[in-house]
């Protein structure tokens, strides 16, 4: 089965931190990319979290090591090694709307956890609950 290559914008935060851990070992996509702000970027991973590890697992040991990126400063670097971002930003709605529009601009198809694009209409919803 094919994998897809996957980047987690916002990978630190709680949201961010609950896609890295979903993700670990999935059929289809694989977390080769992690990205978060300015603040967090040039560090692994497991040290950017330290002491926030909010999930009841491991950090899972795949993605411990990568290098945190910025998600806006480095989205051409990001954008070029991904197929797919899981979008967990924490930011201001128009703010994500643009920065999910730049990746799905740069051809990555984006996932995201945030309402930004709620009603925006080529912008399919998904509800695990109706449409598994």
């Amino acid at each position: 089965m094919q994998h897809y290559t996957a980047a987690v914008l916002g990978a630190t935060g709680m949201v961010g931190q609950r896609f890295v851990s979903l993700l670990e070992n999935h059929p289809w996509f694989q977390v080769t990319t992690v990205a978060a702000s300015p603040r967090s970027a040039g560090r692994p991973y497991s040290e950017a979290v330290e002491g926030r590890w909010a999930m009841s697992t491991a950090i899972p040991a795949a993605v411990a090591p990568l290098t945190v990126l910025a998600v806006e400063e480095d989205l051409e670097a990001i954008a070029s090694a991904v197929d797919v971002v899981f979008c967990a930003l924490d930011m201001e709605k128009d703010d994500i709307r643009r920065i999910e529009e730049a990746y799905a601009a740069a051809g990555v198809a984006v996932i995201s956890n945030n309402s930004a694009h709620r009603w925006t209409a080529d912008v399919p919803m998904i509800m695990p609950e109706v449409n598994p």
